[in-house]
């Protein structure tokens, strides 16, 4: 059975004194929660990385992701953050390729196939981001482009590689805009994606892998969502930011 997972990110919100309030409290709520095999991950900005990892290290329930990586071990990257870096504070995961790094920041297919060795030579674990624009939905062209992402930042590695991978489909019209794709909409792309990846490893690892859905769910909408066949959780941007909205989307994935 796939691993059902809801992760917040926290993108460029919140100093150390809040994100350590707001950890908290995501914790006393999911203690009381009976979502025991749903993993929770927050992902706070650099600069509370530690404060909040070193908060919730005692809660098994929680745990923590950094929102980038470089691909280099070290070097002249001012501004940069190496695997390395992250894992001598407790980081093992890191959400890689979110459509706002590829819209700002011109992050890269090739980048991210370079991060994504990185990421596997450190024995970490990657959410993989991807998705489509609204004129791509518009003009039918969301299929082709969410599978060309796919190829060109994961398929350079081994099934076995995928162990260390979790998919997060964001269809990037319905991102800070109210507009959500129905869970239809959801579990359409999300099937087509398996498909994608059965092709090329077979359907033990498409079967495998946990796939999240990534936009505007909120508390009203993620039970249904996540009650697809293919969805398996979610990565929540705003709704993260509120303790109790954050644990009833986790609740959702009962």
């Amino acid at each position: 059975m796939r691993t059902k997972i809801v992760a917040g990110n926290w993108k460029m919100n919140l100093d150390v004194r809040a994100s350590q309030t707001l950890a908290q409290e995501i914790s006393m709520f999911v203690e009381k929660m009976e979502t025991p095999h749903t993993r929770v991950i927050i992902a706070p900005t650099y600069t509370n990385l530690y404060p909040v990892y070193h908060h919730t290290k005692l809660d098994h329930r929680i745990e923590v992701a950094a929102q980038n990586m470089h691909q280099a071990k070290n070097g002249a990257f001012t501004g940069e953050i190496s695997a390395e870096m992250l894992l001598s504070i407790g980081i093992k995961t890191v959400i890689l390729g979110h459509s706002e790094r590829r819209q700002y920041f011109n992050e890269t297919d090739e980048a991210l196939a370079a991060k994504m060795l990185t990421i596997l030579n450190n024995n970490m674990e990657a959410i993989f981001c991807f998705g489509e624009v609204l004129e791509d939905r518009k003009s039918g062209n969301h299929f082709k482009v969410v599978e060309s992402q796919l190829k060109n930042g994961l398929f350079h590695l081994s099934a076995n590689d995928w162990k260390s991978i979790v998919l997060a489909y964001e269809p990037v019209w319905a991102i800070g805009t109210g507009e959500t794709a129905s869970p239809e909409q959801a579990q359409e792309m999300h099937a087509f994606i398996r498909t994608v990846i059965s092709a090329q490893y077979g359907a033990e690892v498409a079967d495998s892998v946990s796939i999240l859905y990534g936009g505007s769910v909120k508390a009203s909408n993620a039970a249904e969502i996540f009650s697809q066949p293919d969805v398996d959780g979610g990565l929540i941007g705003g709704a993260a930011l509120v303790a109790e909205d954050f644990a009833k989307i986790i609740q959702g994935t009962l």
